[in-house]
């Protein structure tokens, strides 16, 4: 892995866990001397490994360029995507972006590690966008068993990649709006460089249940 950080004449994606695993999704993004990272979450333990109950990404390649950490941007509420958020942040001390229910739920779960009031959230609005140079971020609404998941649309100077947490296309959700639909199709027409997905049982044939 290289130390140096991301050139101008590169843009990369770094998986720091979630990658081929169902859990502890952590991901970053990199260009022109900066990272920027999507999700921070938890794994539970398998039962091959007695006396342990959460396993959590290993930060030491960012911890070392915490400096060039611009921020955090997590896709929704679960424990999979935000639950280490409580437990690592200190090791970053970067600032946190998510819609207003995920930050909610994140200020909770600070309160519980004495965090509280300590990590700096910004709350986006849903569909929002923020500015974080060299990143620009969008976020398209999404559905999913949880209000308010969000895919990213990331966009560089060298393209766009858009970067989901778990979702479905659900026509009925309880709770929420329906997936942006003209959003992703505008994402499609503006032209996509990659596209990095999460969604459990995505190569299992048929489709998933409305919630409601």
């Amino acid at each position: 892995m290289t130390s140096r950080p991301p050139q101008k004449s590169e843009l990369l994606y770094l998986p720091l866990g979630g990658a081929g695993e169902i859990g502890m999704n952590c991901y970053l993004y990199g260009y022109g001397g900066k990272w920027l990272m999507v999700d921070l979450g938890i794994t539970f333990a398998p039962e091959d490994a007695p006396g342990i109950d959460i396993l959590m990404p290993d930060l030491s390649f960012i911890e070392a360029h915490r400096e060039d950490l611009i921020g955090l941007v997590l896709t929704h509420g679960h424990e999979d995507h935000l639950g280490a958020v409580a437990y690592l942040w200190r090791r970053l001390g970067c600032p946190v972006y998510a819609t207003p229910f995920t930050a909610a739920l994140l200020r909770r779960k600070l309160t519980e590690t004495g965090l509280e009031g300590e990590v700096p959230i910004h709350e986006v609005a849903l569909g929002g966008k923020i500015c974080l140079p060299p990143f620009e971020v969008t976020f398209v609404t999404l559905t999913h068993s949880i209000p308010e998941p969000s895919a990213l649309a990331i966009r560089t100077p060298l393209g766009l990649v858009l970067h989901s947490g778990d979702w479905k296309f659900d026509p009925d959700p309880i709770i929420g709006a329906p997936p942006d639909e003209e959003a992703l199709r505008a994402l499609g027409e503006e032209g996509v460089l990659a596209m990095t997905n999460d969604s459990t049982n995505a190569l299992v044939e048929g489709e998933s249940g409305s919630e409601a």
